[in-house]
């Protein structure tokens, strides 16, 4: 039995980017020449054939003086110092926890980088090892700052502050982590009502707004799910990963003001309408020119 299978390539892919007062960048597939020209030096992503710079993954062409290189559209989680992710503990191993940041390899939790319950500072003793489980367990979801990146890629986590830790209830949801766009911190208190931890792997997560700030001794291991949330906060929520998955769709930065701004221009429509292809780009381009407009006026 033969079945016909049709292929497009990613420049013949419907784009919907919102670009403001710029062209949209070209776009290279793999096996596509960059450039013949010679006197240039190929980057990441690119390798020579017969003479020529050739494109080895899709995306957009970089230059940096005589450095070529092509920056894949899709690509996994490179993690650097310092950065704030949000990630699913996988598996318990000895002293250690394992995390899914979506990355190439998994992430690594010592039992020495979290706070102990109640933020005694002491050495980790067996009987810390044996209630591991009991701390965090698979599927569990934390909060993370990255403290070291090994030789082989993979990253070293670290909780050891309060504002990290165990996610109790909310959203998780997951984009491009090219579109986070850096921020000095990624952690806000919107004022619609939810809380929103942008993670540079991609995955963010929503939640209703927390008093207290964690201020309660635990070590960052509390976790209610008894306690409902009210309509009115779930509906917050989902009409933020709405507007977030909408945003991502067109190839949008996700921060707190695009976020926020998104979030008012939704209002006009119900939450299950914001994902139908006019309200959707109708908000992100609305978006995209009230962020304009405050460049502009800075």
């Amino acid at each position: 039995m033969t079945q016909n299978v049709y292929i497009r390539l990613a420049s013949q892919r419907i784009d919907n980017t919102i670009t403001v007062g710029s062209e949209a960048p070209r776009l290279y597939t793999p096996g596509e020449i960059v450039t013949c020209s010679t006197g240039y030096m190929r980057g990441h992503g690119t390798y020579m054939e017969e003479s020529a710079l050739t494109a080895s993954v899709a995306g957009v062409a970089e230059q940096v003086n005589k450095l070529i290189s092509v920056r894949p559209i899709k690509n996994r989680y490179t993690g650097e110092i310092g950065d704030v992710v949000v990630g699913r503990i996988t598996e318990v191993q000895q002293k250690r926890w394992k995390v899914d940041t979506n990355s190439r390899l998994d992430s690594v939790l010592l039992l020495s980088s979290v706070n102990l319950p109640g933020g005694e500072l002491r050495r980790r003793s067996a009987e810390d090892e044996q209630m591991m489980r009991k701390y965090l367990q698979e599927g569990d979801l934390i909060s993370a700052e990255v403290q070291k990146v090994y030789v082989d890629g993979s990253l070293s986590l670290y909780t050891r502050s309060l504002k990290y830790g165990k996610l109790s209830q909310g959203v998780l949801v997951k984009v491009f982590p090219s579109l986070v766009k850096r921020r000095k911190t990624h952690f806000h208190n919107l004022p619609c009502g939810a809380n929103v931890i942008l993670g540079n792997n991609g995955f963010i997560w929503i939640c209703p707004t927390i008093n207290g700030g964690g201020e309660d001794g635990l070590g960052g291991f509390t976790q209610n799910l008894e306690e409902a949330v009210p309509r009115s906060d779930r509906e917050v929520i989902a009409r933020l990963r709405n507007c977030i998955l909408a945003l991502s769709n067109c190839k949008m930065m996700l921060y707190d003001t695009s976020i926020l701004y998104a979030y008012e221009e939704s209002m006009k429509y119900e939450i299950a309408e914001l994902l139908q292809p006019e309200p959707m780009l109708d908000i992100c381009v609305l978006t995209q020119q009230r962020l304009f407009m405050m460049q502009e006026d800075e």
